[in-house]
């Protein structure tokens, strides 16, 4: 793959999405074989050098007790607040944020309790953004996105991804149509691979995923 590209991973649960992205990021070493980043096995680099270039995004981000801004700001803590806004504005997260009693100084809890799901997604993002990494994992990160914020968040995503390597595990296939390249995990294994529109023709294992969310995968 190229810098800047964008690879989805597609499966059922269980398949061994999170299994490769967390040899990419290291949580575990590989037993045979070798993993590159520009050329250089990661075996070889120490774990900070290589996940201070990484920006790894869950399910269920972590929202810690402080303010908005300072949330945001945790992605890089020498941010001015017009970068962080400028951040946020970029993953569709400002018009919410604005519109709380005291906008981005706003206290919240810890884990964020007082937000919806979406919200404490949306501000995740904004801290991604803002860290800046040149590779960006995101592990089901818009699975609890309701389906009008997943759309605001169409435009951001864009923002997100751009220049820069990213690895998507997604149900929803929604969010990978524009991915660079998709493959599809059973067992373990990389069994198909191709663009949307490539996997759409074969009418096999991703074609029949997405037949079945039909009404998301085309709502574009």
């Amino acid at each position: 793959m190229n810098p800047g590209d964008t690879i989805a991973l597609v499966g059922a649960t269980g398949s061994g999405k999170t299994t490769i992205v967390n040899l990419i990021s290291r949580f575990y070493d590989v037993k045979s074989g070798q993993i590159k980043i520009d050329g250089t096995d990661i075996k070889t680099v120490t774990l900070a050098s290589l996940r201070e270039k990484m920006g790894i995004m869950l399910q269920d981000p972590f929202i810690f007790s402080g303010t908005i801004m300072d949330n945001i700001r945790y992605g890089r803590l020498g941010a001015t607040d017009e970068e962080v806004i400028r951040a946020a504005k970029a993953v569709q997260a400002h018009d919410f944020i604005d519109g709380l009693e005291d906008g981005y100084f706003t206290e919240v809890n810890e884990r964020g309790t007082r937000l919806s799901s979406g919200q404490r997604q949306l501000i995740s993002f904004a801290r991604a953004l803002l860290a800046d990494p040149k590779i960006l994992i995101l592990d089901e990160a818009t699975s609890s996105i309701d389906t009008e914020t997943e759309l605001a968040l169409q435009k951001g995503l864009e923002s997100l991804l751009s220049g820069r390597t990213s690895f998507i595990i997604a149900h929803r296939l929604s969010t990978i149509k524009n991915a660079t390249k998709i493959f599809y995990i059973e067992n373990g294994r990389i069994i198909e691979k191709g663009t949307h529109n490539e996997l759409m023709e074969k009418k096999d294992h991703y074609w029949k995923l997405s037949n079945s969310q039909g009404h998301s995968i085309e709502a574009g």
